[in-house]
């Protein structure tokens, strides 16, 4: 047995051509242009750390205020950059991708509602 609606639904959008769509790839776009560089940002911090850790184990080891050392305020500063990144990124969506997103899909449901 096979649905009628899907089938009416998929002959009515062609999806790839609406992946290859010029406002579509503007969107891909804008949004690499803000998740790899900071995705790069972070492996580098990530790495210094872990190479710190491992390389530099006196620095790390120095203490900075009772037994805090520069390798727990390090190692803390990975979880804030994390959540910094993730806010960073629900701001950054919210003003720039969700808008065309949903004028996108929008014209794709009204496109659907007319076949």
């Amino acid at each position: 047995m096979t649905d009628q609606s899907s089938e009416r639904s998929s002959a009515a959008i062609d999806y790839i051509a609406v992946e290859e769509s010029p406002r579509f790839q503007k969107l891909k776009r804008t949004q690499r242009s803000f998740i790899f560089p900071l995705a790069a940002l972070f492996l580098i911090w990530y790495f210094v750390y872990v190479l710190l850790g491992a390389y530099a184990t006196e620095f790390m080891g120095q203490r900075v205020w009772g037994d805090i050392t520069i390798g727990l305020i390090l190692g803390f500063g990975q979880f804030i950059t994390t959540f910094a990144i993730t806010m960073a990124y629900v701001s950054f969506a919210g003003r720039k991708l969700d808008p065309k997103a949903q004028e996108i899909r929008e014209e794709l449901e009204k496109a659907e509602a007319q076949s």
